[in-house]
């Protein structure tokens, strides 16, 4: 029995690639209780990351079910966030027709061949680096490959506009997770039907946008009122993607840049006008305020490629993690798995483990997967900043808790790390997002005095530093040539 059914507070939910999350937010910004449920993520094949969507709705339940109760207080309204880039093909009434392609997957490297032919013009529009594991080149490949499924979709949406439509039975997109699909137009914040057309794609599948500004998109159904326990005909707001949602959540501001560490990695710029930088690797996407954009250096080999690495090794994650206090003379692991975006924007690029020899252990093997991983992120925050170094660096994610871990992140990146002390960042954005569409909240609210404060977790030991800045540099020349003799292969 919910003991303070007269509370204030919005529930956030965060639809994740390995794992849904809910948080309750009072009236104050403050989280009150969060929990997770976690899903499979599946691959068929090499090159294939897929999910279920009906998995992902019995972890969504789960988790705002124990959320609230943990609370003890009943949401007045509900917002979201999810996983980006991904693809629900979805029936009219909102079900799945297939398992859901995700951002890892990257079947769809020959669908690129299509938006080559677009011409620069409707390039320059999309204002990001191709890649295969958007929504528009996956789709372009189940058109291609499953003509049937393609046949038969109403909707291609995004995976936390899925889950927005089985809580209100209205499908809905929104700009922040729309202008990571390859199909909109960022500079003109709009679907791009031209390209749609390009492609030979149907526009009918794209659904109508609303503002990502906390807009309200419906409110919650009967049905899923039951299964959430949760009283029917509450608001539910269009949401954000999850990297839109974590800035507003762990308040980010002008000035500032950010770096998320989660399954992937992504280090985030808020910027005021839309200027593409895919030349260099950078996204271009919409945020989750009433105006504005931030750039993004993304990688795809963090916790993905850690949990790979921890799984093989049969270690805990307290074991990986400790490893970053062994010694660092150990070998060099490239941890580009299943490709890699910032800067190298290069789905065909394998990881490997390079200068191994018989003094080489366990532990140096896992603590190597961390600075490798952090490699990783330096060369995406590199191609974000250029020859520009910021005083600090706000530190986000549930994957950035660890002490050591942090420190050998500082040694890396060469910058102080401090740490927004809000683990959940994207389910308190979504919230967030909810407080406002149900009249709760003003956005000079969440991004005043709401906005929790960073505090140092780690300031870069000189030393450490310039010798790690010596092994990046031989972990650059690793990499320079996997990809050379990648290319040699395919010749």
């Amino acid at each position: 029995m919910l003991a303070k059914l007269n509370a204030v507070c919005t529930l956030g939910l965060d639809l994740g690639t390995s794992s849904a999350k809910a948080v309750v937010v009072d009236a104050g910004g403050q989280v009150l209780s969060q929990a997770s449920a976690g899903y499979t993520v599946t691959s068929a094949a090499a090159g294939y990351a897929e999910s279920e969507p009906a998995h992902w709705w019995s972890a969504v339940t789960a988790c705002a079910r124990a959320a609230v109760q943990e609370a003890g207080a009943r949401p007045a309204a509900i917002g979201l966030s999810g996983q980006m880039h991904g693809l629900v093909l979805a029936s009219a009434d909102g079900e799945a027709l297939r398992p859901a392609l995700l951002w890892a997957d990257s079947r769809a490297t020959g669908s690129l061949r299509a938006y080559r032919l677009l011409g620069s013009r409707a390039l320059a529009r999309l204002a990001n680096p191709l890649a295969p594991g958007m929504t528009g080149p996956m789709l372009v490949w189940i058109a291609e490959n499953e003509p049937r499924t393609y046949t038969q979709a109403r909707w291609a949406l995004q995976p936390k506009d899925w889950l927005r439509a089985r809580l209100t039975g209205e499908v809905h997109a929104e700009p922040s997770d729309a202008s990571a699909t390859l199909l909109y137009d960022v500079i003109g914040d709009r679907w791009d039907l031209e390209v749609v057309s390009g492609l030979g794609l149907e526009a009918g599948l794209l659904a109508p946008l609303l503002s990502s500004a906390g807009a309200p998109a419906g409110h919650l159904v009967a049905t899923a009122a039951t299964e959430l326990g949760l009283p029917a005909g509450i608001p539910v707001a269009a949401g954000a993607g999850d990297t839109a949602a974590a800035a507003l959540g762990s308040g980010i501001g002008p000035g500032e840049i950010q770096l998320t560490v989660g399954t992937g990695a992504q280090v985030v710029r808020p910027i005021t006008a839309p200027v593409s930088r895919a030349d260099a690797g950078v996204n271009l996407y919409r945020s989750a305020t009433p105006e504005g954009w931030y750039h993004m250096g993304a990688t795809v080999s963090a916790g993905l490629s850690l949990n790979w690495v921890r799984e093989i090794m049969n270690a805990t994650w307290e074991e990986l993690y400790a490893s970053a206090d062994h010694s660092g003379q150990g070998p060099i692991f490239v941890p580009h798995l299943s490709g890699e975006r910032t800067p190298y924007s290069d789905p065909a690029l394998r990881g490997s483990w390079t200068a191994l020899s018989l003094a080489d252990d366990r532990a140096s093997l896992l603590r190597s997967a961390l600075e490798g991983t952090a490699f990783a992120i330096r060369d995406a925050l590199d191609a974000l900043l250029g020859d520009q170094r910021p005083p600090r660096l706000r530190l986000a994610g549930g994957g950035t808790l660890a002490a050591g871990w942090r420190q050998l992140l500082a040694d890396v990146l060469g910058l102080p790390l401090h740490a927004v002390d809000m683990p959940a960042a994207s389910g308190r954005g979504a919230a967030l997002l909810g407080a406002h569409a149900a009249g709760l909240l003003s956005f000079d609210d969440i991004q005043g005095p709401l906005a929790p404060p960073a505090h140092l977790v780690a300031e870069p030991d000189p030393a450490m530093a310039a010798f790690h800045a010596e092994r990046h540099a031989k972990f650059r020349r690793i990499v320079s040539a996997l990809r050379a003799r990648a290319k040699e292969g395919a010749a």
